[in-house]
C-alpha cells in the first residue's frame, strides 16, 4: 500500500478502524431510534400490511455532520408480538437490486415461526430509488445486455469494450453527482447499522442473497456485537483484492458447473425442446452456433441491439442458467437461431430504472476496489479464457467500466475474518451459475468459527425456499426460528 493510500485511509476514523479490523461504533443516528414515521406503501401487489419509511443517514460516513441522503425501508411486523424476536433485514442482490418489495414478497414464503418471530424489513439501498437515487445518463445502446457485461469481439478484440468503458464511466463522472462518489459496500453496511437503530433495535438479523451475502458479511465484520441469526445465500469470494473482479471471473467456473444439467435436459427423450441426442452434442452445437452468429448476426428487431449475433446467444445461455426453469428460453433461442429466425425479444425494464440500477452498479463495484486499467492486461486474461472456457468466450476475463473509472476507492475493501459471534449459517447451491461453490468455501473459510455451511444437492442460483431442497430450507428455517445451527458443515444430498 503506497503513502497516497494510507493518507486517504487515515482521513477518516472509520476506515483506519476498518484498516485494523476493528468495530466502528454507530454514530449518532440521524433519525431517532424507534421514530420512524411509518405510511401506506406505493406500488402494485403489496401486502396491505407494508408500511414504508425513510431513514437519513451521511451521504459521507467520514462526515456525519454533512450532507444527508435517504433510504427507503419498508416492514411486515411480525405476525405474533407475543413470539417476536426482533427484526429479520432481506439484503437484497445486486449491486443494484432492493428489497423493498420483499416482506410482501418472497418474506411471505417463510414459515410461520419466522414470520412471527420477526419483523420483515426490506430497503433501498443508498443510490436506488426510492432512496435518494443516481443516473449516469448513459445512451440506450450502452444498456444493451452485451454492452453491461464484458463480452469480447469474435477474435478476442477487447477494444470495443474499452471504449464502452471509458464512454460509460465518462458518463457517471458528469452525470452521477456527489453520490456516485459515495457508493459502495461499505457504505451500505453503515447505513444498515443507521436503519438498525432507527428502528430501535440492539441486534438486527439477516437473510443476504447474492451479493446481498457479501453486504451481509460485511456488516458483520464492521458491527459483530449488532447481528444477531445470519443467513448468507449463494454466497460471493470475499477475496479482498478483487471482489466484483472475481465474482466476474467466477461466471467461468458456474457456467461450466451448470451448462452439463442443461445439456442433459436438453437432450432429453420426448422434451419437445430437445436440441440435440446428447449432452456432447448440445454443447458442440451450442460452440458451432454461436460462432457461426459472430460471423452471421440475424435481425432481431427490438432487441438492444438489434441482432442476434454469438454473444447475445451466450448472454441468453448465461441468463438462463440461473434458474432451470428458464432453459427453455435457451432451448427455443438454439432452435430458432439454428432455423434462421430469432426468439422473442427478452423483456426489460423501464429504462429509468435501467439507469438507476447500472448506475448503482457501476458506483459500487468500481469504488468498492480498483480495477486494472491496462488494455493488454484484459487481452491477456480474455485470451486465456478464451481457450479455457470456450462457452464464456473470455467474457469473464474482460474490462468492465471500472477499467475507466475516474475516482479511486476511498478506502481499502473490508477484509472478512473469524473475528466475531459465532451465529452465520450459510447455504449454498452446488451448481450456481452466478456464484460458484468454489467462492462460497472461500467465504466459509474466511469466516472461521464464525459460520456453519449448509451445502444444497441442487442447480440453480439462490438456494433458500428457492432453486434448493427442502432439506437445506428446514436447516435454514429452523436456524432463523430457534437459533439451532447443525453442529458442522453439513451437505443436503
Amino acid at each position: 500500500m503506497n503513502r497516497k493510500q494510507l493518507t486517504r485511509i487515515a482521513s477518516s476514523a472509520a476506515a483506519c478502524a476498518v484498516l485494523l479490523g476493528l468495530t466502528v461504533p454507530a454514530a449518532s443516528s440521524a433519525t431517532p431510534a424507534g421514530s420512524l414515521s411509518w405510511t401506506a406503501c406505493e406500488g402494485p401487489g403489496l401486502d396491505p400490511r407494508q408500511q414504508c419509511a425513510t431513514v437519513a443517514v451521511p451521504m459521507d460516513h467520514s462526515d456525519p455532520g454533512g450532507r444527508k441522503i435517504e433510504i427507503a425501508v419498508s416492514r411486515i411486523p411480525s405476525e405474533k408480538p407475543s413470539a417476536r424476536r426482533g427484526v429479520l433485514l432481506l439484503i437484497p442482490g445486486g449491486p443494484g437490486g432492493d428489497s423493498l418489495s420483499d416482506p410482501s414478497g418472497k418474506g411471505q414464503r417463510l414459515p410461520q415461526k419466522v414470520r412471527d418471530a420477526y419483523d420483515l424489513v426490506g430497503f433501498a439501498p443508498r443510490g436506488m430509488a426510492p432512496s435518494t437515487a443516481v443516473d449516469c445518463g448513459l445512451d440506450r445502446a450502452d444498456l444493451g445486455p452485451t454492452k453491461l457485461l464484458p463480452w469480447p469481439a469474435p477474435d478476442g478484440s477487447v477494444d470495443e469494450n474499452m471504449a464502452t468503458a471509458r464512454r460509460t464511466a465518462g458518463a457517471c463522472a458528469r452525470n452521477g453527482g456527489e453520490l456516485i462518489r459515495h457508493l459502495g459496500t461499505a457504505d451500505e453496511a453503515r447505513d444498515l447499522d443507521r436503519v438498525r437503530a432507527a428502528l430501535g433495535e440492539e441486534r438486527i438479523s439477516a437473510w443476504g442473497v447474492s451479493y446481498g451475502t457479501y453486504v451481509g458479511a460485511v456488516y458483520s465484520q464492521l458491527f459483530p456485537h449488532r447481528t444477531d441469526r445470519v443467513v448468507l445465500d449463494s454466497n460471493n469470494d470475499p477475496d479482498p483484492t478483487r471482489v466484483t473482479r472475481g465474482w466476474l471471473a467466477a461466471f467461468e467456473t458456474g457456467v461450466e458447473d451448470n451448462f452439463p444439467e442443461f445439456a442433459a435436459w436438453a437432450s432429453r427423450p420426448g422434451n419437445p425442446l430437445r436440441v440435440a441426442r446428447t449432452p456432447a452434442r448440445v454443447r458442440s452445437g451450442f460452440l458451432r452456433l454461436a460462432a457461426r452468429l459472430d460471423r452471421a448476426p440475424l435481425p432481431w428487431p427490438g432487441a438492444n441491439p438489434p441482432r442476434l449475433d454469438g454473444n447475445a446467444l451466450r448472454q441468453t445461455m448465461l441468463t438462463s442458467l440461473y434458474d432451470p426453469d428458464d432453459y427453455p428460453v435457451l432451448a427455443r433461442a438454439i432452435l430458432a437461431a439454428r432455423g434462421g429466425t430469432v426468439p422473442p425479444v427478452p423483456d426489460t425494464p423501464p429504462e429509468p430504472v435501467l439507469q438507476n440500477v447500472t448506475a448503482v452498479g457501476a458506483g459500487t463495484i468500481c469504488n468498492d476496489v480498483d480495477w486494472p486499467d491496462s488494455a493488454a492486461a484484459y487481452r491477456k486474461g480474455v485470451d486465456e479464457s478464451r481457450a479455457k472456457h470456450p462457452l464464456t468466450a473470455g467474457m469473464p476475463r474482460g474490462p468492465m467500466v471500472c477499467a475507466a473509472w475516474p475516482l479511486e476507492p476511498k478506502e481499502p475493501p473490508v477484509r472478512i475474518t473469524g473475528r466475531g459471534p459465532s451465529n452465520i449459517l450459510l447455504v449454498q447451491n452446488e451448481r450456481d451459475v452466478a456464484t460458484p461453490l468454489a467462492g462460497a468455501l472461500r467465504l466459509r473459510g474466511a469466516l472461521g468459527q464464525r459460520a456453519v455451511m449448509v451445502t444444497v444437492d441442487s442447480t440453480g442460483h439462490d438456494a433458500y425456499l428457492a432453486n434448493g431442497n427442502a432439506c437445506g430450507d428446514r436447516t435454514v428455517s429452523r436456524f432463523l426460528a430457534t437459533g439451532k445451527r447443525p453442529a458442522a458443515d453439513l451437505y443436503c444430498g
